[in-house]
């Protein structure tokens, strides 16, 4: 126990509090569960120190799963932990070959997305999307956050793919995997150039958001939406700047969020809001508030997920949970576990969203309710496909290849 004290505590009142966390968890279900807090700790990696992760979500940078090797920073004594450098943001050009991605995955709306980036600077701590920079041969805590990949030839990509014989137009899906508009977008502007692309084309696009940026766009998402080829949502996780400060660190501010709420309203592009994710034991509690304030910004449709902790997500989001809320600790894995059959995680079809139990149902009812009440989900967006240009909208340069 003290060894996992020593490595999660950063202050005297952290290790204090910890310590009161795990001889709780003792006293109620014996050392075994100590045993798990230690096996936790160690899953994760020993932490990154605070100054090299300022403003940053993710306290440990673990070794992606598909590494054969597993490397852990520690201090051997010669005092060289002060020398490693903070993290920094550092981009890299990726060329895919394809823009457009296809699911058949039962359980959404859509069945083709759009990711113009890999990684979010956003670093939310809850992100589902973070295991799959282990594919890149990087850890899906710090560097998700901080080594991203752009695509800048998403645009031609995409104009090349909608150009094709057999095309069959349907909502692109863009922010489902990684927010198109996080703060790199201000220098790469990718994601303006594909709007550009689907406004040419006339095809449909809903995109979804934790950023502000979004109204630099709100000349071709006007122009789109009267034509009604444009949808936005802006997730909204909590109403309270501290825990969204510590949850989202590169996000924009829950107030500006209902601003641009308003705004896209103003301007006649279809807005909703996605409380997503719902942590319980968190931030359940502001299901209603969050809704109402939605609602008066100009929402006209809600939504919600439940928090997701797939594959390597789990040490992440309970090496932050620990930190900055360790007196909420057991209780709030207790409540996801009893939406999970008492794992972390389910996967399964229809219930990875939305969890499954009593707690789950009453999660569903309650925003239901209150979506009711407020007047949203009334009617859904429907965009148009039959305004699609195929060949016929290449652009000029592309007619000429």
């Amino acid at each position: 126990m003290d060894t996992a004290i020593r490595q999660t505590a950063e202050t005297p009142w952290q290790r204090a509090r910890m310590e009161q966390v795990v001889r709780a968890d003792i006293a109620a279900f014996g050392s075994g569960r100590a045993e798990m807090a230690n096996a936790m700790i160690e899953e994760s990696g020993v932490r990154v120190g605070e100054e090299r992760r300022r403003g940053r979500a993710a306290g440990v940078n673990p070794t992606g799963r598909f590494e054969p090797l597993s490397r852990h920073v520690f201090d051997d004594g010669w005092s060289g932990l002060e020398d490693l450098p903070p993290f920094k943001t550092e981009v890299q050009v990726e060329k895919p070959r394809t823009i457009i991605t296809r699911n058949n995955s039962p359980d959404i709306s859509f069945d083709r997305s759009i990711n113009p980036y890999r990684g979010c600077e956003h670093g939310c701590v809850y992100c589902f999307a973070r295991p799959t920079h282990s594919f890149m041969g990087l850890s899906p805590g710090l560097d998700f956050e901080s080594k991203l990949f752009a695509k800048p030839d998403a645009a031609k990509l995409l104009d090349r793919e909608l150009s094709k014989d057999g095309y069959q137009p349907r909502t692109i899906a863009i922010g489902t995997n990684t927010d198109p508009y996080q703060p790199i977008e201000r220098k790469y502007r990718i994601m303006r150039e594909i709007l550009e692309v689907l406004e040419a084309r006339e095809h449909p696009v809903g995109i979804v958001t934790k950023s502000a940026l979004v109204l630099r766009d709100i000349d071709i998402l006007a122009r789109m939406a009267e034509k009604g080829l444009a949808k936005v949502a802006l997730s909204i996780t909590t109403l309270d700047r501290i825990l969204a400060r510590t949850m989202e660190p590169r996000a924009s501010t829950p107030p500006k969020r209902l601003e641009a709420l308003r705004a896209l309203d103003e301007a006649g592009i279809p807005a909703s809001v996605m409380m997503a994710p719902i942590v319980p034991g968190l931030n359940d509690h502001e299901i209603e508030r969050v809704l109402d304030s939605a609602a008066h910004a100009g929402a006209r449709e809600a939504g919600y997920v439940l928090l997701r902790l797939p594959l390597e997500v789990s040490p992440i989001f309970k090496d932050w949970l620990l930190r900055h809320y360790p007196d909420r600790y057991r209780h709030v894995m207790s409540l996801i576990r009893s939406m999970r059959d008492g794992k972390d995680y389910d996967s399964e079809w229809g219930k990875r969203m939305k969890g499954a139990g009593p707690y789950a149902w009453q999660i569903g009812r309650r925003f239901e309710i209150a979506a009711k009440r407020l007047g949203l989900n009334k009617e859904r967006t429907r965009l148009r496909t039959d305004l699609f240009k195929g060949n016929e909208g290449r652009t000029e340069q592309l007619m000429l290849l």
